[in-house]
């Protein structure tokens, strides 16, 4: 209950977004909010995100994703935070818990893997809707140092880094830099004829 509580809360006062095509709801649910409570994320809950991005889909089920993190009021918070762009960490300071994105670019047997970074795409959508249907607020983001994530989290040689995650209890709008407040609804999306093409691109 307390789950489904935190999931209407999460989408009080928002636009409804309207699908062209009939979906299941959760993928309309799904958004990147920025709002965060600060409030702390409990292991069991993280581990329910992780275990959701463990089903996703891989090449020979190798599986390629890892997920970094860390929860607030660990020591390790600190050094993922001071990762963020000082915009990102204005509101990310209030997250629950902050992940990296990383994939590992080879087969366990050491040859080079066509899909890692399709398979982690899979599995951190996965990870995204497992966190809006539990109420959380899951926010992915590019505006990071990519490199010295790499060092500061000894990310190993044949792996990329490709984001980083904030996941949080929802919090106020109003607590959100004043510039940002206006930015915290669910967006809409391209039309579908605009990113799909039978037979092959267009000539």
């Amino acid at each position: 209950m307390l789950h489904t509580l935190r999931y209407l809360s999460l989408r009080e006062n928002t636009m409804p977004r309207v699908p062209a095509h009939p979906i299941e709801p959760l993928f309309l649910h799904r958004w990147s909010p920025r709002a965060m409570s600060g409030e702390a994320i409990a292991e069991a809950d993280l581990l329910r995100l992780f275990e959701a991005a463990r089903w996703a889909p891989s090449c020979n089920n190798s599986q390629p994703w890892r997920f970094l993190y860390a929860r607030a009021g660990t020591p390790s918070f600190a050094t993922f935070l001071d990762l963020l762009v000082p915009g990102n960490q204005a509101w990310c300071q209030r997250a629950g818990a902050l992940l990296c994105v990383v994939s590992k670019n080879t087969f366990d047997n050491g040859t080079a893997s066509p899909t890692p970074v399709l398979d982690t795409g899979a599995a951190w959508v996965s990870l995204a809707l497992q966190g809006s249907t539990q109420g959380l607020v899951v926010h992915g983001m590019a505006g990071f140092d990519y490199d010295r994530a790499k060092t500061a989290l000894r990310v190993p040689e044949d792996h990329s880094v490709h984001a980083m995650v904030a996941v949080g209890h929802p919090g106020r709008r109003e607590d959100l830099p004043p510039h940002l407040q206006g930015r915290e609804e669910p967006s809409d999306r391209k039309p579908v004829s605009s990113l799909i093409f039978e037979g092959g691109f267009p000539e």
